[in-house]
């Protein structure tokens, strides 16, 4: 590499570092040889190694998801570097997620999306960013893209942590009948198949599921689900139309306190409540199209989706009712609609290769209404709060990418979102309606500074917003849109050995509002600034012909910034993740093994009362018995460890009890599952 180069980089490495944890250093070299591998990012830009624009960018195909072992349909998250994916709950409800030093609740700061619709659900009954996975369908997934943090100008809501947007395939070369029998009644029939239609093609899938878990109130889960999308090709354009349902209900079992299973008061996989569980519905139609010119592309996505949940739940169990119980039902009929439409051009910039996109999005949330009542065994007693909500959005960008030289190139970008909130409640003080706008400049500057090497400097400002009720709220309002200021340093490179693709990233993030989990209130809240500081690792390694394993490894301090006698821990922010797979196809025989540690965490503000850590092993074994037929075996928690999803610190009441007493309260990992599959194709 030139002198002059080297200086440079290393230069700007080292004023953009200071700004980063003194205690994480900030150094990498390497030697030039051979090209580094690309990362599966889409862009129109000719550039001689990667096209990420950071080092925690990039796509997961529907290869590497086939040999992943997958307890259920949200852990594909999983399959994005240093997010976990665990449940609180039912298999109905949206998974809790973990990322970057936050535990995300249901979904708050990372955003996914999925054929351009997205899925967090602002002002939601039961948390803000709601993030219901359960409609798709894995066998139809194409890619997985992913980004983590606030340098994008196209990502805006709820994507301070990080986005991920799943696409499914437009054709299946052949049609696919599944069915998988396991423990506990378990039982999953999938089929799928595609086929013309006039100009198109016809794509169709359904899903059934049932499950009962290994809980004394068996959960009586039932799942459907089904997909119909045409997609058709005319010269420069493609269109493609889908919907898509999803019907599920399901008993609960929810969180229990230590003190009762310590005193055999409820089982290891006990309820204190058997009446707990809910139901849920949601149907969308959208369409996308893309239009390519010389110049580069025009594309337009548009969504209508309606949705209902009914959750009842008792974390408290008699603390505010001796008599009835704690019971509370959350519940939420929405309809949402949007569109999303950008256009990008290739051009010069003086002399410059040149690409500048501009994009704008609008959506429009209708809840009639969203409500919280009390409720016993199931049945509403009286009426909390109940809200008619209306909340609509739009956001302008436009981004630039400019390569300078062959070894330099920026990315520049801005955002600007404007929101109104109107509520019309119940209670009549907190009816209103407010606007607000918040404007996120973006930054990265990459550096190819060697063959094997590309570094990134990324620093952006992102958003998310808080609940409506809160933001019209008579007292202590919240604040509408709160900011989130990041800033990273990341190295990509190829070559340490034969096979091997490592990055990392130093990263740091400010949010102005933490958005906090209430235990008793089964609810997020907007809480205290914070600050995240953290490190990440990741590894794909092709060890041989067949044969891949990979290994990511995050670290991060997640620390409220103002102060308060309570403390400065932030409950729930995981210290360290790691994960390690495995994955071998070998002839007619495949499989995967999957191991992932999540780290002890604060559950109080001063550190005093502490999660233990928590480490599963998956796995999964494939033989094609024939060119069209597959067995499948799966083993979840193949050692049986008896770990948590999830713990909370917070008080509940038993009935026995006299007062209320604060205690942790956990919800158990499944126990040991053997599932067995049978794939077609035809």
């Amino acid at each position: 590499m030139p002198g002059k180069r080297r200086a440079v980089v290393l230069a700007l490495a080292a004023a953009f570092c200071g700004v980063l944890p003194a205690s994480v250093a900030c150094a990498a070299e390497a030697a030039p040889e051979a090209a580094l591998e690309a990362v599966q990012v889409e862009s129109s830009i000719d550039r001689p190694i990667g096209i990420a624009e950071s080092a925690n960018q990039g796509t997961v195909s529907a290869r590497q998801l086939e040999n992943r072992p997958r307890p259920r349909t949200g852990e594909l998250l999983e399959a994005v570097p240093g997010v976990i994916v665990t449940q609180h709950s039912s298999d109905g409800k949206a998974n809790q997620y973990f990322a970057r030093g936050f535990n995300l609740d249901h979904g708050t700061d990372f955003r996914t999306s999925v054929l351009g619709m997205p899925v967090n659900m602002p002002t939601h009954a039961h948390g803000q960013g709601y993030s219901d996975l359960n409609f798709l369908i894995p066998e139809l997934i194409d890619t997985i893209q992913y980004k983590k943090g606030t340098y994008y100008a196209e990502e805006g809501d709820f994507s301070a942590a990080g986005a991920a947007a799943f696409d499914y395939v437009r054709k299946l070369e052949r049609g696919l009948a599944s069915i998988e029998l396991g423990s506990n009644r378990y039982r999953r029939a999938v089929l799928a198949n595609s086929t013309g239609a006039g100009a198109g093609t016809l794509l169709y899938a359904v899903e059934a599921v049932g499950h009962d878990g290994p809980w004394e109130v068996p959960e009586k889960y039932h799942r459907f689900n089904g997909v119909l999308s045409w997609n058709v090709r005319a010269g420069v354009d493609e269109l493609r139309v889908a919907a898509m349902a999803l019907q599920s209900s399901w008993r609960a079992t929810d969180q229990v306190p230590r003190r009762a299973l310590a005193a055999g008061i409820v089982g290891r996989y006990g309820s204190l409540d058997p009446s707990d569980g809910g139901d849920t519905a949601r149907s969308s139609l959208s369409a996308d199209w893309t239009r390519r010119y010389a110049d580069g592309a025009m594309r337009a996505n548009a969504y209508l989706v309606r949705s209902r949940l009914n959750l009842f739940s008792n974390f408290t169990f008699f603390k505010d009712d001796a008599v009835n119980g704690d019971q509370f039902n959350q519940a939420e009929k929405r309809v949402l609609g949007g569109i999303n439409i950008d256009r990008a051009w290739q051009h010069k910039l003086g002399r410059f290769q040149s690409e500048t996109t501009l994009g704008l999005q609008l959506r429009q949330d209708r809840l009639s209404p969203v409500g919280l009542y009390t409720s016993v065994r199931g049945q509403r007693l009286a009426t909390t709060r109940e809200d008619n909500v209306v909340e609509s959005s739009a956001g302008l960008f436009a981004s630039n990418t400019t390569r300078w030289t062959p070894w330099f190139r920026t990315v520049a970008g801005l955002r600007n979102d404007r929101y109104r909130f109107r509520v019309d409640s119940n209670k009549p003080a907190d009816s209103g309606t407010v606007d607000a706008s918040i404007t996120s400049p973006k930054f990265s500057a990459i550096f190819t500074p060697a063959e094997r090497v590309e570094l990134y400097l990324n620093w952006g400002r992102g958003f998310h917003s808080n609940d409506a009720r809160g933001v019209t709220s008579a007292v202590n309002p919240s604040t509408p849109l709160v900011q989130a200021a990041g800033r990273e340093v990341g190295l990509r490179l190829d070559g340490l050995l034969r096979g091997l693709q490592t990055t990392m990233s130093l990263w740091e993030l400010d949010l102005a509002s933490e958005l906090v989990f209430v235990g008793d209130a089964g609810t997020t809240q907007a809480g205290r600034p914070s600050k995240r500081r953290g490190v990440e690792l990741g590894n794909v390694y092709k060890i041989a012909q067949g044969w891949t394993a990979d290994l990511d490894l995050a670290w991060s301090r997640a620390r409220f910034t103002d102060s308060d006698p309570a403390g400065p821990f932030i409950p729930g922010a995981v210290a360290r993740t790691a994960s390690f797979g495995i994955t071998a196809e070998l002839g007619r025989w495949s499989g995967g093994l999957r191991l992932r540690h999540v780290g002890g965490r604060a559950l109080v503000e001063d550190n005093s009362v502490r999660s233990p850590s928590s480490t599963l092993l998956n796995g999964k074994i494939g033989y094609a018995a024939g060119k069209n037929v597959k067995l499948t075996l799966e083993v979840l928690n193949l050692l049986n460890r008896q770990v948590s999803d999830i713990d909370y610190y917070y008080e509940s009441q038993l009935r026995t009890e006299p007062l209320a007493v604060a205690d942790i309260h956990t919800h158990p990992g499944e126990s040991r599952a053997v599932r067995a599959g049978l794939v077609v194709r035809f």
